[in-house]
This record gives C-alpha cells, sequence and structure tokens, in this order.
C-alpha cells in the first residue's frame, strides 16, 4: 500500500524523504528529474527545477541537501565547482548516500579529476565499509590515478561481498587490462556476463567492450572480437528499452581501433550501416567521446558535410560556455578537429592539430577512461609513422612498452618504426616480441 501523501520514509541508506509512489509535488524526485532531462531538454529541466523549489517548504533536511546539489548541475548557471564543494557538504552529512556519491564522482569523471573523486570515497568509506557499492566506487580512482594494486584489492573486496557487483567487475576488468592480462580478463568477465542482463545499455555494452578489446590487443582471431561487436555488443540496439548513443559509443569506439589496426575492410562494413543514424543531429552531443567517435566516423566514410556540420556545432557549443569552461574544452576542440581530420586521412593535418607533445592521457575532460582515451593515443603513434616522424614515434612507443610491455600492436608499430629509420636488427627484436607475445595468449 502506497504511503500517504506527505508521510516521510526512508530510502535503503537511511535518507529521509516526504512523498507517496506517485506524488507530484515531491521535490527530490523533481530535481533528480531536472537533472536527469537536462542534456536533452533544458525547459523540461527548467520546469522540474522550479517545481522542486517550490515544495522545498515541505521538504526533508536531506531532500534540500540534494536539492542545493542538483539545482548548480543545471541550466545556464551550471557550475561544478560548486557543485563539487555542495556535495563534499552533502556527503558529511549524509555519508551514506551513495548515489549522491556516485553523481559526485561522475562530475569528477568529467573534470578529468580522478583525486577528487577518491577524496569523495574516503570521506565515507569509514560509514559503508558493509556495502559492495563502495568497493567499486574507491578502485575506479585509483586506476586513473594509477595505483592497480589498490584498485585490485578493492575491486576484490566488492566482489567478495557480491560476486554480481558491476562495477567491481568492470574495475577488475580495468586492471588486468592495464596490465595485460588478456586472458585472465577475458577468462574472468564472460564468466560475470550472465549477471550483465541486468546492467544499462552502457554498461552492458562497456564491458562487452572491454571483452573484445581485450582479445583485440592480445592479437586474437579477428572473427572473435567481430563477434562480440555484433552480438553482445550491437544486438543491444533491438531492445525496446536501450539507450541507443551508449550503445553506438561503445561501438565505435571498438572500429576505430580495428580501423588503426589495418582491419578497414571490416570497420567500414559496419560503419556502413550506423550512418544514417550517426548523421542524424539527435545522436550528437550526448556525450564528448561520442562525438569524436561520430566526428572520426563520417569523415572515414566520406560523410564530410555531416561531419563538418558536426565539428562547427560543437564549437558553437563551447562558445556558449563560461569562461572558464572555455578554457578547458579548447582541447577537447583539438581532438575532435584531429578526430575530423583523421578521418579525411590527412595525418600530416593531424600531427599539425595536435602538436608534437601530445598525449590523450591530457585529454579526460572529454569524459573518457584510460582505456577509452587510450585509442587516441593509437591513432596518435600511427599519425607519427605516416607523417614521417619516425624518432619521435620510436622514443614515446618506448616509453609507454616501459608501462605496458605486453601489448604486441605497440611493438608492431615500434617494428614499423625502427624499419623505416633503417634500423632492421631493432625492427626483427621487435617483430620477435610481438610475434611471442601473440603466440602465449590465445594461440
Amino acid at each position: 500500500m502506497a504511503a500517504a501523501e506527505g508521510q516521510v520514509r526512508r530510502d535503503m541508506w537511511g535518507q529521509e524523504y516526504r512523498t507517496s509512489s506517485a506524488d507530484p509535488t515531491c521535490a527530490l524526485a523533481a530535481a533528480h528529474a531536472a537533472q536527469s532531462v537536462a542534456p536533452r531538454d533544458p525547459a523540461g529541466a527548467a520546469a522540474f527545477l522550479n517545481a522542486a523549489a517550490d515544495n522545498l517548504g515541505k521538504a526533508t533536511e536531506y531532500e534540500r541537501a540534494v536539492f542545493g546539489t542538483l539545482s548548480v548541475l543545471v541550466g545556464e548557471k551550471r557550475d561544478e565547482e560548486v557543485a563539487i564543494e555542495r556535495h563534499f557538504e552533502l556527503l558529511e552529512q549524509f555519508p551514506r548516500d551513495l548515489l549522491s556519491l556516485k553523481r559526485a564522482q561522475l562530475i569528477c569523471f568529467y573534470m578529468g579529476k580522478p583525486d577528487l573523486s577518491l577524496k569523495f570515497v574516503q570521506q565515507v568509506l569509514p560509514k559503508n565499509q558493509d556495502q559492495n557499492f563502495i568497493y567499486g566506487m574507491l578502485a575506479f580512482p585509483l586506476l586513473e590515478l594509477g595505483r592497480m594494486d589498490e584498485a585490485e584489492r578493492a575491486a576484490r573486496r566488492g566482489l567478495a561481498i557480491n560476486k554480481n557487483d558491476f562495477w567491481s567487475q568492470h574495475n577488475l576488468c580495468h586492471v588486468f587490462q592495464q596490465e595485460c592480462r588478456f586472458r585472465e580478463a577475458t577468462e574472468f568477465m564472460e564468466s560475470c556476463s550472465p549477471s550483465w542482463e541486468a546492467c544499462t545499455s552502457f554498461l552492458l555494452t562497456h564491458n562487452w567492450w572491454h571483452v573484445a578489446v581485450c582479445y583485440l590487443e592480445a592479437e586474437s582471431p579477428l572473427c572473435k572480437v567481430l563477434e562480440i561487436y555484433d552480438h553482445n555488443i550491437m544486438k543491444e540496439l533491438e531492445k525496446s528499452y536501450c539507450e541507443t548513443a551508449e550503445v553506438y559509443l561503445n561501438g565505435l569506439g571498438l572500429l576505430l581501433r580495428l580501423f588503426i589496426r589495418g582491419h578497414i575492410d571490416s570497420a567500414k562494413e559496419r560503419l556502413t550501416t550506423l550512418l544514417d543514424a550517426l548523421k542524424n543531429e539527435s545522436t550528437w552531443h550526448v556525450e564528448w567521446l561520442l562525438d569524436l567517435l561520430i566526428l572520426w566516423a563520417l569523415s572515414s566514410m566520406g560523410e564530410l558535410k555531416s561531419a563538418h556540420n558536426m565539428l562547427e556545432s560543437l564549437k558553437s557549443r563551447v562558445r556558449l560556455m563560461d569562461r572558464n569552461r572555455q578554457q578547458a574544452m579548447q582541447k577537447a576542440i583539438k581532438l575532435a578537429e584531429a578526430a575530423y581530420e583523421y578521418g579525411k586521412g590527412d595525418h600530416m593535418k593531424v600531427y599539425d592539430t595536435l602538436g608534437p607533445d601530445f598525449d590523450a592521457l591530457g585529454y579526460k575532460m572529454i569524459g573518457a577512461s584510460d582505456e577509452q582515451v587510450d585509442v587516441f593515443n593509437e591513432v596518435w603513434y600511427t599519425v607519427l609513422i605516416n607523417a614521417g616522424e619516425t624518432s619521435k614515434a620510436i622514443e614515446i612507443l618506448g616509453k609507454q612498452i616501459r608501462k605496458r610491455e605486453g601489448a604486441p600492436f605497440l611493438w608492431r608499430l615500434l617494428e614499423k618504426s625502427y624499419s623505416l629509420a633503417g634500423r632492421s636488427a631493432d625492427a626483427s627484436v621487435a617483430s620477435k616480441k610481438a610475434n611471442a607475445l601473440q603466440s602465449s595468449y590465445f594461440h
């Protein structure tokens, strides 16, 4: 039986809220609705926010605190720095509000600030040590900070409480992938996959994206990677409740990696079926990372008018931001221009756009994890080689191999760079290393 209107209840974390199951005056529901629809419906978001404000008089202390954090995340007065401050205050008062913790971490993610994300978790961890969710939330910023051993321990602790904790599964896979433990990653994730049917479209297809990328990085047969793309990622589009943009994000991220590795026909064959959706402007501007991938996809398929329109639309959106945000997003615009030129095949233009010291890890403001943004480093390595900057390529690839010695693709790029530089003996060593690694994984 529904609670009477105005009755105070508690959520699963113990926070008090005042609503019934169908209360149009619920300040908490209206505030959450405002944030949810804001990216696509600013007018609707404003209406929800006004409704929440109108009903704060009978709201609980918790509801008013949540409204305060959400009100600065909606509309023209959106201010992430203020939102960060208010989330710290809210979580100090309500440390078991893990939904607000997740929201705070997402803000940090899109600001490229994993150090702040970690501080949020550490602030509330003492009050949530019995919750599996908290350990997945702890693991992710540790990953982004390169603290892999700690991230693995945190993820495993979450899984010890609940083996079906999706976020802990995902973050443990991150560790395996970063450390080139590809067989361990795929076996673990495939064993977890039956539990993913309860996931959102994003997390289900993203987890399969991780599996596919691990197979790809280990240079397993291409058919295995394409099978995951066709049957585990894109099949999500058949569901009536599918979040299509999230599927495209993971699908395109995989196709770009295929393209970089020379599997151009397989990538373009699949891009052909997506073109109508990617040219549809309703698909644009959901995520910055998705926009960059769409730019590459459209330009690589010769849809230059649509690609150019999208690039100009991105620039227009940045011009509407406040000055501080504009400055931060200039790097994102530069990367967008590079994605457009890379799709066109103009590697010299990409090199000139990004400059000689490019590192994709400095572009986290596009809303991407280390593994997601690393595809642009792979683009960069191939651009250096094709633009004739072989000495620079050898230098950068050497540094990256010291971080991920078990990645065959890096050794193959190094082999090509050495060959172009006339260093045949070094090229032979790199080739043997790549072949040995490939044989050690799935062959």
